[in-house]
């Protein structure tokens, strides 16, 4: 990957003054009399003298009335940070329904979009369903009745690991509907993955699927989701999708749990009045993997859940009646309910893949761009590169000019992936919005508009509303200076995690503890001195495998339940393909023996428990680590040592003869 802006320093992109003239920011600014993007960010996140309201209040409520974002009863006050940005209150006093937004008002007799197709679902196998919202509409309804008759309500949480079929947005919805708290799960995760996620939020209620297929193969889901809920204990009612037409005899089957989605769904009314609901009421429990330990429960509301992918869509992704919006995501990550929400929320029309995409051949995105006039594609770089290995060629047959944006996120560009996603996807005009945010946001800090110029991997810079800047190590601002650092929120934003779900104490520690009163995000920036921002990776030690994120923990602890390891440690490296690549070193047991068999063991027994994805590039096997006095495993000692870097100051190395034993396993 490219770490120095000299690589990255061409602009490859210009838009021309149609597209910016005819963009919703562009409408947004003359509304308001700004003459700049810089200006209106500023406007945004910064009190301006002379104006009545301005800064962040003026921009948080001004969006709810622009986008005509609907409230049941209206709050008193935009934000109240009395007790510091860490526990801002959005919203305060007012109630709402993401469901009400993204559904019931698009469904309305009155409305006209009460027929316009919201979903449009393509199986790997060529099937295709439309959905529109009238019918979205009552599905979501009976998914409501179903979590009701099952005691689900306000404050509960429900499981989604489910495979990629259009019920999953009725699922989604229909959780909001009653005020139950949605955990989507992803389906590629394994059962020791998937057990820690269900039993730290307790979901009473698991919806799943039979399998789903994947690369033309049947992928068997129930039986995963047995083994997690026997795992994780809590699971009371299973609701099974039946994707591959299985019958019960063909499944494990435990009748006084286990209910078929036709069965427990199907046969509900189509009726259902949503749910007033407080603007900091939970809507979603979102994980994200840590350093150390568990995976952190991220918790979102329906104000915050609502508002921010609904800003980001319609001026980001400047959003018009006629796009149909396709972003490649797993519901179980951020990006798939960011996505439907962002999109329904404004009455929108998104597509969804459910298997591989490269089959039956490499030209399987290409195809249905084409097939369904998608306007918007959203792809993570590892994807892009991978299918760019097969040449552009596969691109040749199919008319790609209805694409007007791209996008992409979860990890730093390479430019020569960069300009081939722009030039032959693009076309050259469609430009590549780049954004970054995480699972903790439910949105962006940064991200360009229809106004940015683009050089290859920029992310534009701060996103509106979005109170961001670089500090040093002693949280100054170094933005202005051009150099790398720290990149930080000064302000909350409605839809930051607003604690996490084990706590106060580690959702302090993990990202307001650096520095004061600045939430650090854990990523390297950096401001060129043209105004562009550039990511350049963690600045934590979180593995992101191809846009998706792992803690060491997760994979050491998966490694450390075979019988074989004593010890291991989990490492992140630069990989051609996925961007980051797992590289795990492994102490054995008295009685073992390093062995081929039991390196493909130990990289299949990661991938079965956390998922395909996160099995190690390889498997190295020492005699010991470079530890502290205290006993204390160094890993930038090891990670230092795998990359052939300078290690620095050693002194408090008390067994340095393990760095040998390291580089010698390589």
């Amino acid at each position: 990957m490219a770490d120095s802006l000299e690589e990255l320093d061409e602009v490859l992109y210009e838009p021309s003054d149609e597209f910016v003239d005819g963009s919703n920011v562009s409408a947004f600014m003359q509304e308001h009399d700004i003459a700049d993007f810089d200006e209106l960010h500023e406007r945004t996140v910064s009190e301006v003298d002379g104006e009545p309201a301005s800064g962040l209040d003026w921009f948080w409520d001004e969006v709810v009335d622009y986008l005509d974002l609907e409230f049941y009863e209206d709050y008193d006050q935009v934000r109240d940070d009395t007790d510091g940005p860490q526990f801002t209150d959005w919203y305060v006093g007012g109630e709402l329904n993401i469901a009400h937004n993204v559904v019931d008002r698009h469904a309305a007799p009155d409305s006209g979009n009460r027929n316009k197709v919201a979903t449009i679902w393509e199986g790997e196998d060529g099937e295709v369903r439309e959905i529109t919202y009238h019918e979205l509409h009552q599905q979501t309804n009976r998914v409501a009745n179903a979590l009701e008759e099952r005691g689900i309500g306000t404050g509960d949480t429900v499981g989604l690991y489910m495979p990629m079929v259009p019920e999953i947005v009725p699922l989604l919805y229909g959780c909001f509907k009653v005020g139950a708290i949605a955990v989507p799960i992803f389906s590629g995760f394994g059962v020791d993955a998937t057990a820690t996620r269900i039993s730290d939020a307790e979901c009473t209620v698991l919806f799943t699927g039979d399998g789903f297929y994947r690369r033309g193969s049947a992928v068997d889901l129930k039986s995963a989701a047995d083994e997690a809920i026997e795992e994780a204990g809590h699971v009371e009612h299973t609701i099974v999708y039946n994707r591959l037409d299985s019958e019960e005899s063909d499944l494990s089957w435990d009748d006084d749990r286990d209910e078929w989605w036709a069965d427990a769904v199907g046969t509900q009314s189509d009726e259902y009045e949503t749910k007033s609901v407080p603007s900091d009421q939970e809507s979603m429990l979102l994980y994200s993997s840590g350093t150390t330990g568990k995976p952190k429960g991220i918790v979102h509301t329906h104000a915050g859940g609502l508002v921010q992918p609904a800003k980001e869509i319609f001026f980001s992704f400047d959003h018009k009646p006629s796009d149909r919006f396709f972003w490649v995501s797993d519901i179980g990550w951020m990006m798939g309910p960011w996505t439907l929400i962002g999109n329904h929320a404004h009455g929108g029309t998104i597509f969804i893949y459910e298997g591989a995409p490269d089959h039956p051949e490499p030209d399987r995105f290409w195809e249905m761009i084409d097939d369904h006039g998608l306007t918007t594609f959203g792809i993570s770089p590892t994807a892009i590169r991978a299918l760019q290995k097969h040449g552009d060629e596969w691109l040749e047959d199919y008319d790609l000019s209805t694409l007007r944006l791209l996008g992409s996120t979860g990890e730093p560009w390479d430019p020569d992936s960069w300009k081939w996603f722009l030039e032959n996807v693009g076309q050259g005009t469609a430009p590549i919005m780049n954004i970054s945010g995480g699972t903790e946001i439910f949105g962006c800090f940064l991200q360009p508009t229809p106004l940015h110029s683009l050089k290859p991997g920029t992310l534009g810079g701060p996103a509106l509303g979005m109170d961001i800047d670089i500090v040093d190590a002693q949280g100054n601002s170094i933005a202005e200076d051009n150099e790398k650092g720290y990149l930080v929120c000064k302000s909350s934003a409605p839809s930051m995690t607003k604690s996490l779900w084990s706590g106060d104490e580690r959702y302090l520690e993990e990202y307001w503890s650096r520095f004061d009163d600045l939430w650090d995000h854990g990523d390297w920036a950096q401001k060129d001195e043209d105004g562009f921002w550039f990511l350049h990776g963690r600045s934590d030690d979180v593995l992101n495998v191809a846009g998706r994120k792992v803690g060491p923990a997760e994979v050491e602890g998966a490694l450390i339940e075979h019988d074989a390891v004593n010890a291991a440690v989990a490492i992140g490296a630069d990989d051609e393909t996925k961007g980051t690549a797992v590289v795990t070193y492994v102490i054995l047991n008295e009685g073992y023996e390093e062995a081929d068999d039991l390196r493909e063991e130990l990289r299949a027994q990661v991938g079965e428990e956390l998922g395909k994805p996160f099995r190690p590039r390889e498997v190295l096997f020492v005699d010991e680590f470079p530890k502290t006095q205290s006993g204390k495993i160094v890993r930038r000692i090891i990670q230092g040592v795998y990359e052939g870097e300078e290690l620095g100051d050693l002194s408090s190395i008390e067994n340095p003869d393990a760095i040998d034993d390291i580089d010698d396993a390589r």
